[in-house]
């Protein structure tokens, strides 16, 4: 039996007709159902629902043997133990960098300047101002992060965007783009060693449902 990790919402939407195209059909839905631990049509596959930011750990450690991930929590959790054999194109979307409508980011960004950024990416936004020779300081938030820079806690905030309609609702304005950002395949590497034989048949079948052909 292998164990596929997921997260609900749009990442678990958008992998179910992969796993339909591949014949396999999940027993119940996580938005309506209470159970973690969701069997599939397939006697070798279960599903385990679990947090987006936990599905690289449950795969790392074993908890699951597969699992989709945003590329934006691998990047920032590392792929230590991780196997990411198929980019999937699902759930696409981008991290940027955005401000208050108004704010002279141009100038702020100039080398040797200083930016209090607001981010749940803190490592991705560490980087990606350390290119641009600019120093930040790093300001940790786990959700709102639009009203950061809207009651002055931070100049900037780094987060995903997917139609910017979220920034434009709240007066922000999207200035740099970081880059795309799509769901991953991530498989347990102790795992595809040990069970590769029973593993390939899903590693096909998420190839082939993520091919453009």
């Amino acid at each position: 039996m292998l164990t596929l990790a997921l997260s609900k919402g749009r990442i678990f939407e958008e992998t179910m007709p992969m796993l339909e195209r591949a014949g396999i059909r999940v027993k119940e839905n996580p938005e309506t159902s209470r159970k973690l631990i969701i069997e599939t049509s397939h006697p070798d596959l279960r599903i385990i629902i679990v947090r987006a930011s936990d599905v690289p750990t449950y795969v790392q450690f074993g908890g699951a043997d597969l699992g989709v991930a945003g590329q934006d929590v691998l990047i920032e959790n590392g792929f230590e133990g991780l196997y990411v054999p198929i980019d999937l194109g699902i759930a696409k979307c981008r991290m940027s960098v955005a401000v208050k409508q108004g704010f002279d980011y141009a100038s702020a960004v100039k080398k040797g300047a200083r930016l209090k950024v607001a981010s749940k990416y803190v490592q991705i936004a560490r980087d990606h101002f350390a290119t641009k020779g600019v120093h930040v300081d790093l300001i940790k938030l786990y959700g709102s992060m639009e009203l950061a820079p809207l009651v002055g806690l931070a100049d900037a905030i780094v987060d995903l965007v997917s139609t910017g309609s979220t920034l434009k609702a709240n007066f922000l304005e999207e200035v740099e783009q970081i880059q795309e950002i799509s769901a991953h395949l991530i498989v347990n590497q102790a795992a595809h060693k040990r069970q590769r034989a029973s593993m390939q048949e899903f590693l096909d079948a998420f190839a082939a449902a993520a091919s453009p052909n």
